[in-house]
């Protein structure tokens, strides 16, 4: 007998038409680098006295289906978590390249299923009325560039044939920490060590009271959009701003050479006033733990830009 293993681990990720609803063909192969996603049901302890010191058979909970998934950063696949997390893009070009703009504060989500298939086993488990809850990455000089996305799904449905079919390749087109950049109000900043933002939507599920012990829903809540910068202490002009509590605009971006961009634009960031540690003899660091809100001039949170060869999500 086979034992599976994660280097032939497949994913597979639909768009549904209807909430808990895997559609019966349109699965895109997705990249992915670890999954926790899954299904499980604890069992509740027996309480019932009377029946010596040994106890009763326990009794099945209610069953919880979410985790996380780690994908790679890519100037394609990355645009379905990113439909996923903000909503539809706006698309524009009449050839490529194609400019695709995902845009915060939508009310309603888009809820979608995903596949991951273990083949040797075989074990196909189809995560139904899945959505994003929140996507996280980290910038750094070096390393590999991944994202973690939080999903909350409705069930697990485990099968021993795959219902995705024969999901549509992507042509993935990596980006990396050197292709990386980040900007104040247009202009670079200097000195930065690393940089995390998490975009959250805070969902709130709806644990109604069903036979199957499956969720009717996760509604997005108000959203989110945080992170933190580690500079090395060179100048006051950070500490000043979060002295003054002004906003100002700050933008996470990667390029390729061949032309493929994502930018992330967190449009009004507000900033804490650090403490300014020495530790030693090496240079000094501070750390900004920021947060963004919505801009009363562009009228929303922030603007995620994705530029590939994709004609549509």
């Amino acid at each position: 007998m086979a034992r599976a293993q994660g280097a032939r681990a497949q994913m597979a990720l639909a768009f549904e038409m209807s909430y808990g609803s895997p559609p019966e063909s349109g699965f895109t192969k997705m990249p992915f680098a670890s999954t926790t996603l899954g299904a499980e049901q604890p069992l509740q302890a027996s309480e019932l006295l009377g029946y010596g010191r040994d106890p009763q058979a326990p009794i099945k909970d209610a069953v919880t289906a979410d985790g996380n998934v780690v994908v790679p950063i890519d100037a394609e696949g990355f645009g379905f978590w990113l439909k996923a997390g903000f909503g539809a893009p706006s698309t524009t070009g009449a050839e490529a390249p194609y400019t695709h703009t995902f845009t915060s504060g939508n009310w309603s989500l888009p809820s979608f299923s995903l596949e991951s298939g273990m083949p040797e086993v075989p074990r196909y488990a189809m995560y139904a009325g899945c959505m994003v809850d929140s996507l996280s990455w980290q910038m750094a000089r070096s390393g590999l560039l991944t994202a973690t996305v939080s999903i909350v799904a409705q069930g697990e449905d485990v099968n021993t044939v795959s219902a995705a079919g024969v999901p549509a390749p992507i042509a993935l087109s990596r980006f990396g920490h050197f292709n990386g950049a980040v900007t104040r109000n247009g202009a670079s900043i200097g000195n930065v060590v690393s940089a995390d933002l998490t975009y959250a939507n805070n969902l709130d599920r709806i644990e109604t009271i069903r036979s199957d012990g499956k969720i009717d829903g996760a509604d997005p809540s108000i959203a989110a959009l945080t992170g933190n910068i580690v500079v090395r202490f060179a100048d006051q002009t950070l500490v000043q701003q979060a002295i003054n509590g002004e906003a100002c605009a700050l933008e996470f971006s990667y390029t390729l050479a061949t032309g493929e961009s994502l930018t992330l634009t967190a449009h009004a960031v507000y900033l804490p006033r650090p403490r300014v540690e020495i530790s030693g003899p090496q240079g000094v660091q501070a750390t900004f733990d920021w947060q963004a809100a919505s801009d009363s001039v562009v009228g929303r949170m922030c603007t995620v830009t994705l530029v590939n060869e994709r004609e549509a999500y």
